[in-house]
């Protein structure tokens, strides 16, 4: 249910889903009432300076400008109710060149003789979907925001996946959930492709799970199973908890445990990962404290399909997730919320990780460490009302690959909800 086109058609055909959307709205109620029509206008900066000798180039520099539509329909009346889904995006460079190509912000072209980033990028992508009680079946492209499977959002488009999936939530505090996707899309790439993990391609990621949420929706255990086919298969169990002490202090734990091994032809070769990860926070007043320890046991990496987030991890970052083959690492972080000096909207947070034991092929045990600051604020009141503008600082030094960096991002994203 997925048409790619180029850039220059994007905006066109947004506008022609908007408009055959407005003359189905009139015949159906329901599917009107609640349709949510979201627009991001996304202005994203990434300065990086390369510090490793090895590097043949000293930065990689990229600035966009970049439009994002959601549109989510509701549904039709009856026993089943019919809706679509509309995603679509367009970015453009407003600063890059060939030397400075690689930010992830635009796709590269030339790769193998003269690499640069392009002027221009762009999606449209849809889904139908049907309702029965509590239960949605969702067909065609969207972005998934599950355990083992999450796309991601962090430069100028975000990655979908074509595919379908069952959600279902009409047993009270239970989520169940099963689905295939065919292919991916990541979030510097305008095409639609196969999938993939340390060179093995599949056309096939299956997947099922299941959350329980109870304790007053202070508990959630979750349990999943994921299969790249033919290349790995994967199992995750989670609990996560949140527990209130006093008034504004609070103690939460995100507990998580993957096993992962190949799958049928073992495209990627033998695999073998475990892979224990733990974020613990303690809420206290305007500040949270964060202590993450994550560990990667076994002969591979932590897997996941290309392009996709770590956010699942304990110790995730902008920069790096710290699974690599045998890693042990460890996080100090502290989030800071200024609403309570008088100025509301404002954050900021200031994490350092490190990691070590990491495999590598002299047979060493590597290290490698992280140290980021992000200052974020909220335009609370006025026309620009909602406009979020963040500061990212960060530094990253690794014994294992040669991307030791120092980098600086500034992101600016306004969000403006035209109708539901």
């Amino acid at each position: 249910m997925m048409t790619r086109k180029p850039l220059t058609n994007t905006i066109s055909l947004a506008s022609l889903g908007l408009c055959l959307g407005a003359s189905i709205n009139a015949q159906a109620q329901g599917f009107v009432e609640d349709t949510e029509i979201d627009v991001t206008a996304r202005n994203y900066f990434i300065g990086r300076d390369f510090l490793d000798s090895s590097v043949e180039r000293d930065k990689a520099q990229e600035w966009t400008q970049s439009l994002i539509l959601n549109i989510e329909s509701g549904y039709t009346p009856g026993p089943v109710g019919f809706g679509v889904d509309i995603i679509s995006g367009a970015a453009v460079k407003l600063d890059g060149g060939s030397g400075t190509y690689g930010t992830g912000l635009l796709p590269v072209e030339d790769a193998g003789t003269n690499p640069h980033p392009a002027g221009s990028y762009g999606r449209f992508g849809a889904a139908v979907k049907a309702k029965v009680a509590e239960s949605v079946l969702k067909v065609g492209e969207m972005m998934p925001a599950l355990p083992i499977l999450r796309a991601d959002d962090g430069r100028s488009l975000p990655q979908t996946f074509q595919g379908g999936m069952v959600t279902s939530h009409d047993f009270g505090g239970l989520m169940l959930t099963a689905g295939q996707f065919r292919q991916n899309s990541p979030r510097d790439s305008d095409s639609m492709d196969d999938m993939s993990y340390d060179g093995g391609m599949s056309d096939h990621f299956n997947f099922v799970g299941g959350e329980y949420t109870f304790n007053r929706q202070r508990t959630t255990i979750g349990l999943w199973g994921a299969e790249l086919k033919d290349v790995y298969e994967q199992q995750y169990v989670q609990v996560a908890h949140a527990q209130p002490l006093a008034e504004d202090v609070a103690l939460t734990a995100n507990v998580g445990y993957f096993v992962g091994d190949e799958d049928g032809r073992a495209r990627a070769g033998d695999l073998d990962n475990d892979t224990y990860s733990g974020l613990f926070g303690l809420e206290f007043g305007s500040s949270t404290f964060y202590l993450g320890l994550q560990k990667v046991s076994g002969g591979t990496g932590w897997m996941r399909v290309n392009g996709t987030s770590g956010g699942s991890l304990a110790n995730d970052s902008f920069n790096n997730s710290y699974d690599n083959a045998g890693e042990r690492s460890w996080q100090l972080r502290h989030d800071f919320n200024f609403a309570a000096l008088g100025l509301p909207g404002l954050t900021m947070m200031n994490r350092y990780i490190s990691g070590d034991d990491i495999d590598t092929a002299s047979g060493s045990d590597g290290k490698e460490w992280g140290r980021e600051t992000e200052l974020a604020y909220t335009v609370q009141t006025g026309s620009l009302k909602n406009l979020n503008i963040k500061w990212r600082n960060s530094s990253f030094r690794s014994e294992v690959n040669t991307r030791d960096l120092d980098e600086n991002r500034i992101i600016l994203n306004y969000p403006l909800s035209i109708g539901s």
